[in-house]
């Protein structure tokens, strides 16, 4: 009879009390988040400039109002309020300039996504402007899949589907041209 009575005390026991451990473990949503979110790291730096030298050779000055490195899977820098490049020839002289009101550029693959207003402008005079833009730095080569304006003198050229450029426009190929250029007498471009 004592070893029923101290059992039933027993297990009257362990039953409250294990009822207040379980209702006791109950966690906060909003804590839970907390430690379970992903957490973006990123530095902010206000008025930069940036030299790019390749070989000992200036190769470009980027400048900008912000800049926001982020360590995310890819790592990226992002230039969220405009950024302006002067790019240099062998022989120290800005030969291309660049304008845009946001860029990105992507470290592990060397590309910068340009977009709003981009602007090309080279010291002969050519033009190049587009809504979004990719730049290689490897190959040193701007390129698109949207529309764009080429102009020269004596050339106005609309690409509706995109072009391929070298950096300094001596080079540039649309995907589907349209638009007016002059022509000398023997039928060639001027």
């Amino acid at each position: 009879m004592i070893n029923f009575i101290f059992n039933n005390k027993f297990l009257t026991a362990a039953f409250i009390t294990g009822c207040c451990l379980l209702y006791s473990c109950e966690n906060d949503t909003k804590e839970v988040e907390d430690y379970t979110k992903k957490v973006i790291m990123q530095e902010e730096i206000k008025t930069v400039e940036l030299y790019m030298s390749q070989n000992g050779k200036m190769k470009a000055i980027l400048k900008a109002p912000l800049m926001l490195r982020v360590y995310a899977d890819t790592v990226y820098v992002e230039f969220p309020k405009k950024m302006h490049v002067d790019f240099y020839s062998d022989s120290t002289e800005i030969e291309t300039t660049l304008d845009c009101l946001y860029g990105k550029y992507y470290e592990q693959f060397n590309k910068v996504y340009l977009r709003d207003s981009v602007l090309v402008i080279t010291t002969k005079g050519d033009t190049l402007r587009s809504p979004d833009l990719w730049w290689d730095q490897n190959k040193k080569i701007f390129y698109t899949d949207k529309y764009a304006i080429y102009k020269s003198p004596g050339k106005n050229i609309y690409g509706g589907k995109g072009l391929v450029a070298t950096q300094d426009l001596t080079s540039v190929i649309f995907n589907d041209p349209t638009g007016t250029v002059e022509v000398s007498d023997s039928g060639f471009p001027k």
